[in-house]
């Protein structure tokens, strides 16, 4: 019975451990994060399995303080996509935690629509950062250039690692230029 108490409770302690919420960065400041940015790497998902590489992702602040998203990617034949999509604040004028919408405006009403977009890590220069959501399915490393300084990107990975990320599931994003 003790084993098995043990084992219950280690089994629970590393459950606790592994569900720790996610941490947005303190305070984002929307209209300088706004601009284009380079993909680096993501957790792989569904609808971006055509995109082969050169994936960047261009914010514009829009008069309501919505933000418009326009996700650009090259896939087969050199050919390229883009989605468009509505991005809004939850909460005060520097949360870091924003919702995305890819569907049309007329079905901003239902909840179900609207993807969490935390910003999670950002350095000061707001030139690399880590984008993802509560449960962790999704991460995108997003860079103001194609390639990123080595040190700086091992530093983002370990404070992504002590976040609960999986360093193992990330993918690399061909860019051009990008060593």
């Amino acid at each position: 019975m003790y084993k098995l108490l043990t084992a219950a409770s280690l089994i629970l302690a590393c459950t606790g451990a592994a569900a720790a919420p996610v941490e947005p960065i303190a305070a984002l400041d929307v209209p300088r994060y706004m601009g284009t940015w380079y993909e680096i790497a993501k957790y792989p998902n569904s609808f971006q399995r055509r995109c082969l590489g050169n994936t960047t992702a261009t914010y514009t602040l829009q008069p309501d303080k919505t933000v418009k998203v326009s996700n650009r990617c090259e896939v087969e034949k050199g050919e390229a996509i883009v989605a468009t999509a509505e991005a809004r604040q939850v909460g005060a004028a520097t949360s870091p935690k924003l919702e995305v919408r890819f569907a049309p405006a007329w079905l901003s009403f239902l909840p179900f629509v609207w993807a969490d977009y935390w910003v999670i890590d950002l350095d000061e220069q707001y030139q690399l950062a880590a984008v993802s959501e509560p449960k962790r399915e999704y991460l995108w490393i997003l860079s103001r250039t194609p390639q990123v300084e080595p040190p700086a990107y091992a530093a983002l990975l370990a404070r992504l690692e002590k976040q609960g990320y999986s360093l193992q599931k990330l993918e690399n994003t061909p860019q051009a230029g990008k060593k």
